[in-house]
């Protein structure tokens, strides 16, 4: 999954902000984790404020 397209994906799920949507944002994550490493992930998190908004940490390990 491009980093792009991890953004359209998150930013849906974000609008949404429910707690499905925090489980779905958290799977979305562990495919960023596995093809762009934990710096994707920490750049999702603070580009989109996952940390206000879902409890997500920068440098958390994201696994489901």
């Amino acid at each position: 999954m491009t980093l792009e397209r991890a953004r359209e994906l998150i930013a849906i799920q974000v609008d949404m902000g429910g707690g499905y949507n925090r489980n779905s944002v958290r799977v979305l994550l562990s495919e960023v984790n596995r093809e762009h490493g934990q710096s994707g992930v920490d750049q999702m998190i603070t580009e989109f404020g996952l940390d206000e908004k879902f409890g997500l940490q920068v440098g958390q390990s994201i696994q489901t």
